[in-house]
């Protein structure tokens, strides 16, 4: 009979990407495992998780408003309707174990699996748990996390360090800079900065940039992903300063191109993005989205930060900051080897095999 896992999880791609990593890495360790995700409707999953092969059902589950609103009032409702989906999803599919890696359907279908007495593996990508997994963790019989100190949140005895799955076409990042830079129709001669903001984009980082558009001196290359909801500004904003040395994507398919092409890396700092930097291990300048719960994103930063491994300008302080520290840390050939170096300690390139193994051990218990 076969192994059968159910993957709960996602609403956002540092979410559901590492998931996939993770069904991956069981799938070459066992080749017939079947693997069922949960994801949350008309959320980023419910497209890529096909995309890579395997089912998915979706649940009606949002997000809680942290602020008075109406909208938690139809919170509840979609709450209700998860669980109740749950419960009928564990009963027909009979998972051996369920795997949350934190969203908003990680909660109703882990929730409903602790009820049938399953094994739960529950992974935490950042350095402040989220409330989700604290409240999971109860039930949890292993926590798989990215950062040093997560005690604090969960039972110690319960926790194995893993690290963050992150896209396997990161993990082997060095290739022939000349290729990649040519590629983006970058000048191999020029030093470059690679601006990331997530698929959406980050309001703050882009207007940081076209605000300062006239200070980077010609002998110097963006190629900026600015996201699919400002693309249309930042092109005009672009097409008025007459800059030539500027790439503007809406988006970067082939990131390990573009890690491979960039001398210096500006970047928001979710979970599963520390990880892949981690790894690709050049210098970054970090500025985290305060728009996220329990401002964990400030706390990832600060990890790097605190270890020598990354720099980190506000959001509140980046239009002012910003690119003047890109522009100054692409001339300290120094600071930016040091960077480098630290970061580059901090890389595991095999997280997504070392929680697949754990989630088997489960099974097999």
């Amino acid at each position: 009979m076969s192994k059968k896992v159910i993957i709960g999880g996602g609403g956002t791609g540092g979410h559901i990407f590492p998931a996939i990593s993770i069904a991956n890495a069981l799938r070459s360790l066992d080749k017939d495992i079947d693997i069922l995700f949960v994801g949350a409707l008309n959320k980023i999953e419910m497209e890529k998780v096909p995309e890579a092969g395997y089912r998915i059902i979706g649940l009606p589950v949002a997000g809680f408003q942290r602020k008075l609103s109406l909208k938690n009032f139809s919170f509840f409702l979609k709450l209700l309707k998860s669980l109740r989906m749950s419960r009928k999803i564990i009963s027909e599919f009979k998972p051996d174990v369920a795997v949350g890696v934190g969203g908003y359907a990680s909660g109703p279908i882990l929730k409903a699996a602790a009820r049938k007495k399953l094994p739960l593996l529950i992974q935490e990508q950042n350095s402040y748990a989220g409330v989700t997994n604290r409240i999971l963790a109860k039930s949890a019989a292993k926590i798989c996390v990215a950062y040093d100190g997560m005690e604090r949140f969960f039972p110690e005895e319960k926790i194995i360090l893993t690290g963050n799955p992150v896209r396997q076409d990161i993990v082997k990042p060095e290739g022939d800079k000349e290729i990649a830079l040519r590629h983006f129709g970058l000048d191999p001669v020029k030093q470059t900065i690679l601006i990331l903001g997530g698929s959406l984009g980050a309001r703050t980082v882009n207007n940081s940039i076209a605000k300062s558009l006239e200070t980077i001196p010609d002998d110097v290359q963006l190629l900026w992903q600015c996201g699919k909801l400002y693309f249309r500004e930042m092109k005009s904003v672009l097409d008025i300063s007459g800059k030539k040395n500027i790439v503007l994507k809406e988006f970067i398919r082939e990131m390990d191109l573009a890690f491979c092409a960039a001398d210096v890396i500006i970047s928001r700092a979710g979970a599963g993005t520390i990880s892949e930097l981690a790894i690709v291990a050049k210098p970054v300048i970090l500025v985290p989205s305060p728009n996220v719960a329990e401002d964990h994103q400030t706390q990832n930063a600060l990890s790097l930060v605190n270890k020598k491994a990354a720099l980190l300008v506000r959001d509140i302080d980046a239009t002012e900051k910003l690119v003047s520290r890109a522009l100054s840390l692409l001339n300290n050939i120094e600071e930016r080897q040091t960077l480098s170096k630290n970061l580059k300690k901090l890389a595991i390139t095999d997280s997504a095999d070392r929680i697949a193994k754990e989630i088997i051990k489960l099974i097999e218990k």
